[in-house]
């Protein structure tokens, strides 16, 4: 099997993926198996499998470069790797049409004063959240995306940030029950 990809990133994300002295880069090639052929000019980022078939996570690859190139530092970005948590990317424009005042406007929404919603999204979602250009991409677990998807499309709705943490709580406090009667021998089924 031969793996090929590319993928265009923004030029101004180009540093984050190559890393101080290529750290980052030589660090999703060797996890991955993976050569990245990265162009500091268009930000185009050729992804190649190399070596053995069943050690290449090419996709994975492709999920932390398009990661980094929404926003994400490398770190959350590497988060990627690991087999249950994947990258979900909400495009502003589903929302707002194409007026770039509306998407500022959901944006600010999202990112709140200082940060706040963002970080409150994050807390009570698990995910980690990043707000870019016109979009916003989130890491998480399937439970975790599911949960903030959710909340930031209450908020690019237009709901109060009220309601959305009411419900990011309840779908959390449904999660540990969840956990709670797994952990007990409890039947989920029933």
């Amino acid at each position: 099997m031969i793996f090929e990809k590319i993928i265009l990133i923004p030029v101004d994300r180009v540093g984050v993926l190559i890393g101080k002295s290529g750290k980052i880069k030589t660090k999703i090639e060797k996890i991955c198996s993976v050569s990245l052929t990265i162009d500091g000019q268009t930000g185009e980022t050729v992804i190649k499998g190399v070596g053995n078939v069943e050690n290449i996570m090419p996709f994975k690859a492709e999920e932390i470069v398009m990661a980094i190139g929404r926003g994400f530092s490398a770190e959350n970005a590497m988060s990627l790797v690991q087999e249950e948590t994947s990258l979900h990317i909400m495009d502003l424009r589903q929302f707002a049409g194409k007026s770039s005042a509306q998407i500022e406007r959901i944006k600010s929404r999202i990112i709140g004063e200082g940060g706040r919603v963002r970080k409150n999204i994050e807390d009570l979602s698990g995910a980690k959240v990043s707000v870019y250009g016109r979009t916003v991409a989130i890491i998480g677990d399937g439970i975790q995306l599911k949960s903030a998807v959710n909340a930031i499309t209450s908020i690019s709705s237009g709901s109060t940030h009220g309601k959305v943490y009411n419900d990011l709580q309840e779908s959390r406090r449904r999660q540990k029950l969840e956990k709670l009667q797994l952990w007990e021998g409890g039947n989920i089924l029933e």
